[in-house]
């Protein structure tokens, strides 16, 4: 989909396969009402024979309207107007490109004209090409038969205010997230065959092919021996395929200054080991590295948006499988920061290759460090499929987070990190224990890789509820990549 602005034209003129105009429940918008005008009434009169009602995201394809040029008006359903937010706005532009006849290839849309409660003009823009490119995404590959990809032209009308830089600038932002979003998604998708710790270290590599502010560095298991990660090997050996730390470094703000880490749990197929999963949507697995997928996804926003600050991501990445090398419950290792860890359950392994990982940062400096991990069953317990779980002792972090949440749309809900929960991972044997009782599960987690990240201001992402769709829309989701991008985006813009 390519995308071009275009101020206040006379809609009833335009050369066009489709036009896009919205409907409220209080009626069309002023080019909607420029085009009933046009056709003397047969715009309405058809509206109201299908009896359509406006609701959001409904959609109606009115055909060959008298005095019109174009074929194909497109109405959508907008809602209540004083209800209409930028989640909202996206999810009737998704609706709007889903409901696209496969013959249009030249779009006008006019969807700028709705009024959003909480985004300005320039956010709604980046709502619209976001939206619509997510909605555009396609993941085929591995079929025989593929849908059909003709190229396709939309050019939004927008005001004069955004017929400029400032409307380029919101522009391309909705393309940079869109980007991001749907290469974790290409990623999550990956069969585990190919998505593998190898594959995933090949990416960074291609990402960083000619990107001059883009550096990859990539530890293999020796590697990772000699600077004693104990806790991120005792995972991996029990797979043929060998683990890696990748390290991809954006260098887009000033030298000297202290970078953003973002740690991306890489469990590229995860059976639970010893600890076995049942066979039960086993396949889902794959999901397990989609917290990397997700730095994958900012890396390439990043140098897509030439955002002017500098960012780390490190992707730990390693299959959990059960072989005769496999770590047992009852293992103790010593992790890279000389901490000991009884493994009392070997499916809570994202912990493990979580905490040598965040140990490892530390050589950067880093101003702020997030990791991102499907890390447990519990947070989606406690939190269902809608929002992510989010962790911090530092208020500050929690509420930039929460904010940035709130404005992509990708939303997050601060749980506790309290002392009072530490005790629940004391063990006999170690100074801890890889898993903390049956309470808490989510929260427990969090206190663990607390433990590793004292060095530096930290916040976790449990995303296990977020990072994919089960079901016949079985798929990765690309979260939490725009709120990534977004509290970059807002650090930047202070």
């Amino acid at each position: 989909m390519d995308f071009a602005l275009l101020p206040a034209v006379n809609a009833a003129l335009v050369s066009a396969d489709t036009l896009i105009i919205a409907m409220t429940t209080t009626g069309l918008t002023p080019t909607g009402v420029a085009l009933d005008s046009t056709s003397l009434g047969a715009l309405s009169t058809t509206i109201k024979a299908a009896n359509f009602e406006a609701k959001l995201g409904q959609t109606l394809l009115v055909y060959q309207l008298n005095n019109i040029s174009c074929p194909v008006i497109l109405v959508v359903g907008a809602g209540d107007t004083k209800e209409l937010s930028g989640r909202s706005l996206q999810k009737l532009c998704a609706s709007a490109y889903k409901a696209l006849n496969s013959k249009s290839k030249i779009i006008y849309s006019f969807l700028s004209e709705l009024s959003v409660t909480d985004r300005n003009n320039s956010q709604a823009l980046t709502d619209i090409v976001r939206a619509t490119l997510e909605a555009s995404y396609r993941f085929e590959q591995f079929k025989s038969k593929k849908t059909s990809t003709e190229a396709k032209t939309m050019t939004l009308v927008v005001g004069q205010e955004l017929a400029n830089a400032t409307g380029q600038a919101a522009l391309q932002w909705g393309e940079s997230i869109a980007i991001g979003l749907n290469y974790a998604r290409d990623l999550g998708n990956l069969p585990p065959n190919i998505c593998h710790p190898s594959y995933l270290a090949e990416q960074a590599q291609l990402l960083a092919k000619g990107q001059r502010k883009l550096t990859v560095s990539i530890l293999n298991e020796k590697d990772m021996e000699k600077l004693g990660m104990g806790a991120f090997l005792a995972v991996s050996k029990g797979s043929d395929q060998e683990g890696k730390l990748i390290s991809m470094e954006y260098h887009g703000g000033k030298k000297g200054d202290k970078p953003v880490v973002l740690v991306g749990k890489g469990v590229t197929f995860d059976t639970g080991g010893i600890s076995i999963k049942p066979a039960a949507a086993m396949d889902e697995m794959k999901f397990d590295m989609c917290g990397a997928a997700s730095v994958f996804g900012v890396m390439k926003a990043l140098i897509a948006a030439k955002l002017p600050l500098n960012v780390v991501g490190v992707v730990a990445a390693a299959e959990n499988m059960p072989s005769g090398k496999a770590t047992r419950p009852s293992d103790i290792v010593t992790t890279m920061s000389g901490q000991t860890v009884e493994i009392l359950n070997t499916d809570a392994e994202g912990r493990l290759v979580l905490c040598d990982a965040l140990t490892y940062v530390k050589k950067y400096d880093p101003a702020i460090v997030i990791d991102i991990a499907t890390l447990t069953g519990a947070c989606v317990v406690a939190l269902g499929k809608v929002v992510s779980g989010l962790f911090s002792a530092d208020d500050a972090l929690a509420n930039d987070l929460l904010q940035a949440g709130q404005q992509s749309n990708d939303r997050t809900w601060r749980m506790p990190v309290l002392d009072d929960y530490q005790e629940l991972l004391d063990s006999p044997f170690a100074d801890m224990g890889n898993i903390g009782g049956p309470y808490g599960g989510a929260i427990t987690a969090a206190c663990f890789l607390s433990r590793f990240t004292k060095d530096y201001t930290w916040a976790h992402l449990d995303i296990a509820g977020v990072a994919w769709h089960s079901g016949a829309q079985k798929g990765g989701t690309g979260r939490p990549v725009p709120l990534l991008l977004e509290y970059l985006h807002n650090r930047v813009a202070r």
